[in-house]
């Protein structure tokens, strides 16, 4: 999965390799992603761990070093020392795509439909605003970057009440492996628990097995996790963001 990701950028972000390690700028945040880094002394772990972080500073961008539950034992501790800092932990469960089709039906009064249009991904950003308490503003020319760049390997969905965007999701196709990510599904806290997250596995559950995906895998929240664990997803390992950031 991850030896496929400089394949499947939106064509803003730009990868650069150093040795087992791919940094992307992006117009927002960047990112790290590593492999094979066991052959490595600590000493040259530390170094490229060094060069990632100064890469960043030279752009005054913080950098986000994503980690996994099977990566080197010791890799937290020097991204620990130097400077990055760890946000939340996330669940990776995959599943059989055709044994979520069924998740759920949109409940009564929810109309759940596919867009490509900037202007439903500026609601779809407001409204994961308000979900996260932050400026999302950022993910509308996101969204419209990755589907300008490779419209064939991503469907954004949103779920509307009365004509307000309650909730959104989106699916990844990830060429070269027979997998697709669920991303997003996020939902205005007064609409939970009504089943429309489901709804959104399901649809995009149907999508992926048109187009001929085996598995689905998501990177869940704590939240998300009980939900796509009783719906049949397994847990395979965790996944953590490291970040280092000019201000810290």
């Amino acid at each position: 999965m991850r030896g496929t990701i400089a394949s499947r950028l939106p064509s803003s972000w730009k990868p650069s390799w150093d040795g087992p390690v791919l940094q992307i700028a992006t117009p927002s945040r960047g990112f790290a992603f590593a492999q094979n880094l066991d052959g490595l002394s600590v000493e040259e772990l530390d170094a490229l761990i060094g060069r990632v972080r100064d890469r960043s500073a030279a752009r005054g961008q913080a950098v986000e070093w994503k980690t996994y539950g099977h990566d080197r034992r010791d890799l937290t501790e020097r991204l620990r020392l130097a400077g990055f800092a760890p946000e939340d932990e996330e669940t990776v469960v995959v599943g059989m795509t055709t044994n979520l089709i069924a998740a759920g039906e949109a409940p009564d009064g929810i109309t759940v439909r596919a867009t490509t249009e900037l202007a439903d991904l500026h609601r779809i950003a407001a409204m994961e605003s308000a979900v996260w308490d932050a400026d999302w503003s950022w993910l509308a020319d996101d969204l419209a970057d990755r589907i300008s760049s490779a419209p064939e390997n991503i469907v954004v969905l949103l779920a509307e009440a009365a004509g307000e965007v309650v909730s959104a999701a989106w699916l990844v196709i990830l060429p070269g492996t027979e997998f697709a990510a669920l991303w997003g599904g996020s939902t205005l806290r007064q609409w939970r628990g009504k089943g429309i997250y489901r709804a959104l596995v399901a649809r995009r559950a149907q999508i992926a097995a048109d187009r001929g995906i085996t598995y689905l895998l998501v990177d869940a929240s704590k939240d998300s996790r009980p939900i796509l664990q009783r719906l049949g997803l397994q847990p395979v390992t965790t996944t953590t963001p490291w970040v280092w950031s000019p201000t810290t």
